[in-house]
C-alpha cells in the first residue's frame, strides 16, 4: 500500500459484527476499486467480544486498503467513529454501519454530490428496511424533533452513511452520544449540507444495538445539541434572561404583597404566595450568577486553548496585479 494519504478514507465503526464483516469488505473491495483514487477502509473495533477483531486481522492480508483501530473497551459508537475520523488520512472521510445494512455502492453517488460547495453529504434511508413500531416511528418522530429544534431540517439524522470532507469531520468535537447529531453539528460549524437517497437492506446477522429505550437519551442530547449550538459562547443570554424574568417577578409580587400589608393591612400569615415571591426573587438571582459563572468560563476556556469562535469558509485577496485570488478555508 502508497505510504503517501489516500484521497478517500471509509470510517467503520463496529461492536460485535463479526459475521457482516467479510461480505462488507467484500463488496467494498470492487467499488473502492471503480471509483479509481487512492482510498483506505478504517474498521474501528469498540471492544468486541464476539471474535470481530479477529475476523479484521484476518481481512487484512487479503485487502492490504484495510486499517485495523481496536479500542481498549466498550466506549460507544460516537466515540468509535471519533476515532476513526481521528485516524482516517483521506481528504475525504465516508462513515457507514458495519451491519450490512448500508450499501457500499452509494458511496460513488455521495462523494458526486460532493460538490465544491458542500461539505457534508448525509444519507437518507428510502425506504428503510426496519421493523416500523420499534425503529421506524420513533426515528421519524425524533428526525422531526431534531430538525424543528437545531433549525437543520433533514429526513434521517440517523444515518450513518455520509460523506465529509475530513477538515469539518475532524471540527466536530464529538463526545457522550452525539454523533445522531453530526448534521447539526456541521452546520453550526458552517459548513454547507445536502441530502440524497441511499439504499438500505435488511440486517443479515446480529443483533441490532437500537430500539426504544434510545429515545430519552436522544431527547437529552438534543438538548445539549440546542444550547452548544445556540448559548454556548453566550450562556448569560440563557440563564440571564430566564434568571431576569424569575427574579423580576417574584419582586413585583413582594411589592403588591407589601402594598397590601401596609396599606391596605391584609394579613399575610399563612398565605403561600409569600414564600412563591420570595423564592422567585432567589432562584431568579442563581440563574443571572449561573449565567456570569458560565461566561466567565467561556471567556476562560477561549482564551486558554486561543479557539476561534468563528470558522472562515474562504478568503478572497489581491494576489498579484493580474487578478484577484482565492485560497480555501484552513
Amino acid at each position: 500500500m502508497s505510504s503517501h494519504a489516500p484521497a478517500l478514507s471509509i470510517v467503520i465503526p463496529l461492536h460485535n459484527e463479526a459475521e457482516s464483516l467479510e461480505p462488507l469488505v467484500a463488496e467494498l473491495g470492487p467499488v473502492l476499486d471503480a471509483i479509481g483514487d487512492s482510498a483506505e477502509i478504517v474498521a474501528i473495533d469498540d471492544g468486541s467480544t464476539d471474535g470481530s477483531f479477529a475476523r479484521l486481522v484476518a481481512l487484512v492480508a487479503r485487502e492490504p486498503r484495510l486499517r485495523v483501530v481496536r479500542l481498549a473497551r466498550n466506549y460507544g459508537q460516537t466515540a468509535a467513529l471519533a476515532a476513526g475520523i481521528e485516524h482516517a488520512r483521506g481528504a475525504v472521510v465516508v462513515s457507514m454501519d458495519a451491519d450490512g445494512q448500508n450499501d457500499p455502492r452509494d458511496i460513488p453517488r455521495l462523494l458526486a454530490a460532493l460538490e465544491s460547495d458542500v461539505d457534508v453529504v448525509n444519507g437518507w434511508r428510502s425506504p428503510r428496511r426496519d421493523p416500523w413500531l420499534r425503529r421506524r416511528l420513533p426515528s421519524a418522530v425524533a428526525n422531526r424533533l431534531i430538525s424543528l429544534v437545531t433549525g437543520t431540517a433533514l429526513h434521517d439524522y440517523g444515518c450513518t452513511l455520509r460523506a465529509m470532507r475530513a477538515p469539518v469531520a475532524r471540527e466536530l468535537q464529538l463526545y457522550g452520544e452525539l454523533h445522531r447529531f453530526i448534521p447539526a453539528l456541521a452546520a453550526d460549524l458552517g459548513a454547507r449540507l445536502v441530502e440524497i437517497p441511499v439504499h438500505h437492506r435488511p440486517r443479515r446477522a446480529g443483533r441490532s444495538k437500537y430500539g426504544l429505550s434510545r429515545t430519552l437519551r436522544v431527547l437529552l442530547d438534543l438538548l445539549t445539541v440546542k444550547f452548544l449550538s445556540g448559548f454556548s459562547t453566550r450562556p448569560i443570554q440563557l440563564f440571564g434572561l430566564f434568571g431576569v424574568l424569575c427574579a423580576g417577578t417574584g419582586l413585583v409580587l413582594t411589592a403588591e404583597l407589601g402594598f397590601e400589608r401596609l396599606v391596605l393591612g391584609i394579613r399575610l400569615a399563612n398565605r403561600p404566595v409569600v414564600l412563591l415571591a420570595i423564592l422567585m426573587v432567589v432562584v431568579g438571582i442563581q440563574f443571572v450568577s449561573i449565567g456570569l459563572l458560565g461566561e466567565m468560563l467561556v471567556r476562560t476556556y477561549h482564551e486558554s486553548q486561543a479557539k476561534p469562535i468563528y470558522r472562515v469558509r474562504e478568503v478572497v485577496e489581491l494576489t498579484s496585479q493580474e487578478g484577484v485570488g482565492m485560497r480555501d478555508r484552513s
